[in-house]
């Protein structure tokens, strides 16, 4: 075993793009993930790769869009209204076919809100916040130690699928403490080739980048091929976690910080002879269809719990339909659901 660190989850995810080769960090400074971008200006420099606290998240996104065009492994990060600046940027990285990663470290909204923790974005996130029909990759980490691997994680499926990948966490997960133990660095000059970056035709063809084209019929083509893609990550990249299921009456689907919460319900309501289990999707897009479908098949009821009015709750009845009671139980404004608030909630259902 390697060396353990006791660390925040901004810090980890900081430590984490540093150690998968994010070599272009660009941002600007939004509570609650603050420590993320100190982490970044303190270490980035010092291992020569490119830090700049950009003027604004739109200059932020428009740097990442530069960066990886250019080729090498950038990332963004923010909070809730600075990543709806960042919008068109991501729409543009998408419709490019270009490999970045962006962190959401979700606050209370609408609006300008509060700095307490949330899951509100969650639409913004998996339904593509900016213009077109494209689809970033969204990864729902729990825990500080797992923020730091779908960190990992993120650069790679960045780089496998030429696409944009968020981080979705929230400013629970962003500022708690866990001991962690960080992956190893990866060599810089080990990282993916990339004949398409826009690096200088020297004795080749140029490489041309963009997500324009007045043509109708050429953009349905990169249209197609885009739907092409999102068809062949859906096949391969879908992740969930499940526990206590195999018995279970009543599930709970939640992700992210409140996944956490909903564990210790578990074993509350178990204690007290209530079969519960919890169905955690950790790619929130692709979003876990089909063992939810499946998994609704065996319980009569299916508890989506949220730090919403019910975003992802849609999600879960898509795949839930008819087959099961779907019920919904949520906070909103940066309210943290409680334990015993969760199994007041689940006792509704108890049989």
């Amino acid at each position: 075993m390697g060396e353990r660190y006791l660390l925040r989850g901004n810090e980890v995810i900081a430590e984490a793009a540093i150690r998968a080769g994010c070599q272009c960090y660009f941002a600007y400074p939004i509570t609650p993930q603050g420590e993320l971008v100190e982490h970044m200006a303190r270490h980035m420099p010092r291992l020569g790769r490119t830090f700049i606290q950009a003027e604004s998240e739109v200059a932020a996104i428009s740097m990442v869009y530069g960066a990886a065009a250019a080729g090498v492994r950038t990332m963004t990060s923010s909070s809730s209204p600075g990543i709806s600046l960042k919008q068109e940027g991501i729409s543009y990285i998408a419709g490019s076919n270009l490999p970045a990663v962006i962190v959401n470290v979700v606050r209370g909204g609408p609006g300008l809100g509060n700095i307490a923790p949330s899951q509100c974005d969650y639409f913004q996130a998996v339904k593509g916040g900016g213009h077109g029909d494209y689809h970033m990759i969204v990864l729902g980490p729990s825990t500080v130690p797992e923020a730091g691997e779908l960190t990992m994680l993120a650069f790679e499926l960045a780089d496998r699928y030429r696409t944009p990948v968020m981080i979705l966490a929230d400013g629970l997960l962003g500022q708690m403490m866990e001991p962690v133990e960080l992956p190893e660095s990866l060599e810089l000059s080990k990282l993916p080739q990339k004949p398409w970056a826009a690096t200088g035709a020297k004795g080749r063809d140029p490489n041309i980048i963009l997500s324009f084209d007045l043509s109708p019929e050429n953009l349905k083509r990169m249209n197609l091929e885009l739907q092409a893609k999102y068809a062949e990550i859906r096949k391969n990249e879908v992740r969930w976690e499940e526990m206590d299921t195999a018995d279970a009456d009543i599930v709970v689907v939640a992700y992210g910080s409140i996944a956490r919460i909903a564990k210790t319900v578990i074993r509350m309501a178990r204690a007290e002879g209530i079969r519960l289990g919890l169905f955690r999707p950790i790619t929130l897009w692709p979003y876990p269809y089909e063992p939810l479908r499946d998994l609704a098949d065996r319980v009569h009821t299916i508890l989506t719990v949220e730090m919403s009015a019910g975003q992802m709750w849609e999600d879960v009845r898509l795949a839930v339909a008819e087959r099961a009671a779907s019920p919904f139980y949520g906070e909103m404004g940066g309210v943290v659901p409680t334990p015993n608030g969760i199994l007041s909630e689940v006792k509704k259902y108890a049989r």
